[in-house]
This record gives structure tokens, sequence and C-alpha cells, in this order.
């Protein structure tokens, strides 16, 4: 973070903001200035080169056209790749989390080489992942549950330097059933200081923890330094899409509070 301003950059949105994933660079300049820091939003368009010494990278979801000249476009500019060698955080949402992978294969069964920054791997699934995604978070920082709408045709399996960002308590995330437990599905991948997901809402609108671990990240601190922010009707918002995918029980036991243990 430079000394006078938090830079959030919203990455080729004319092509991976079909879902409004781009909101989510609205919630964190929200979020970081509401406690007192100074924030602004940067949008990266395809004609521009990618900054490399930008505080956050948000990069959205997109269709098959849109996803493969994004991928082009990124492997040939070299800024993410800088940004996560630097740790910056990168926040990818649905189709971002396959280009960033190892490779995807589309509809068309066309596989695309991706930027390898997330060991991970996406191929068709055979049918469309569509509805609320309720997902338990798996690190560190983390403790609410995590919510948002899916809407993809793939299935991403993981490899070994990556990790799951939840374990899914409703809907399909990944797709890919566990190596240890085929009860178990998971949603999301994380590999240094990035978060991959298959969540839309926008994500940061529906999860404001998610959003302030990525500026506690982004500023150096831990999440528990930030000051915290009172806003009821997000509450609201994320109760009313829990309770939408039958989890009241879960919100009864208290998972929210516990549910990364």
């Amino acid at each position: 973070m430079t000394e006078s301003k938090l830079r959030i950059g919203v990455i080729y949105p004319e092509v991976l903001g079909t879902y409004g994933d781009t909101g989510n660079g609205d919630v964190l300049r929200e979020r970081a200035q509401r406690r007192g820091i100074d924030a602004e939003t940067l949008m990266v368009s395809l004609s521009d080169h990618i900054p490399a010494d930008l505080d956050i990278y948000v990069l959205g979801g997109g269709e098959d056209t849109a996803q493969a000249l994004a991928a082009g476009r990124m492997r040939g500019d070299r800024g993410l790749f800088r940004a996560a060698g630097s740790a910056r955080p990168i926040l990818a949402i649905c189709a971002s989390l396959q280009v960033l992978g190892r490779s995807y294969t589309d509809a068309e069964g066309r596989e695309v080489e991706g930027l390898g920054l997330l060991d991970v791997v996406t191929m068709p699934r055979g049918s469309r992942a569509i509805g609320e995604l309720v997902a338990a978070p798996l690190i560190p920082g983390l403790s609410e549950l995590l919510t948002g709408f899916e809407n993809h045709g793939g299935g991403t399996s993981l490899g070994a330097d990556a990790q799951p960002l939840g374990r899914v308590l409703s809907g399909v995330g990944n797709g890919a059933l566990s190596e240890q437990d085929d009860e178990v599905h998971y949603e999301g991948a994380v590999q240094g200081s990035i978060i991959g997901t298959y969540l839309h809402g926008p994500a940061l609108v529906r999860n404001p923890q998610l959003a302030d671990f990525l500026i506690a990240a982004a500023i150096g601190v831990d999440p528990a330094e930030l000051p915290v922010l009172e806003v009821p009707f997000v509450q609201r918002l994320r109760r009313e899409r829990l309770l939408a995918t039958g989890v009241e029980r879960l919100l009864a036991t208290g998972v929210e509070g516990d549910s990364n243990e």
C-alpha cells in the first residue's frame, strides 16, 4: 500500500464483469473509506497494462469467448504475475478462478492455457451448477459462512499447491470430490495471496468478512485490528440468503462462529 492511498484494481471489467463482480471493487473501497483509509478503485481495461503495484486486484466472471480473450491478454502481460509474486491480494471470481489455474477446458472441448498462478485444472462437469452456494471457510482469519450465487459449467480440481477456500454446505462449488472423503465437496481455491471462488453476488457484498480479510492483507494488519463496521442491511441480506438455502439449522447452532474449525 502506498503511504497515501489504497489502490484497488478491477481487471478487464468489460469482459470479466458479466455477473456484477466489478461491484467487489466498490465494496472494498467503501469499507476502507468508512474506516478512514483513503482508497480508490482503478478500472484496468483490456487495452491497459496491468500495474504490478496495486494493493488489491479484483477479477470477475465472463462467458467462454470473453474468458479466453482475458486469458490471452493476461498471459502476455506480466503485471498480474509480478503482483502475485509480491503477495498482493488477488480475488478471482468464477471464470477468473479458472483462468488463473493451469488450464481449463471450455464447453466446446477446447483446452485453454491458464496463467498457472493457481494449482487447479477445470474441466466441463456435464451439467451446469446454478443456484445459491454456501460454504464453511477453511482458511485462518475467516469464520463466517461464505454465501453467494454460483453459475458455472466447470468442475475444478485442486493440485497439491492449492487448498480449498471452504467446505460446501449447500450447492455445488468446485464440483470435484475430495480424495479423502467422497461425501465432502469443496469450494474455491487459495494459494499464496490469491483467493479464487465461484461466489457471485457480488461476493464481497454478501461476505463482508472476506472483504475485510483482503483489506487487512493489503495494509499489513491482522483482520481483527480493523475497526468494526456496523452495516445492518448487509447482515439482513446475509441472513435472507442463508435462510433461502435451508440452512436455518446452521444459523441456530452457531456455525457462523466456528465454521473453520
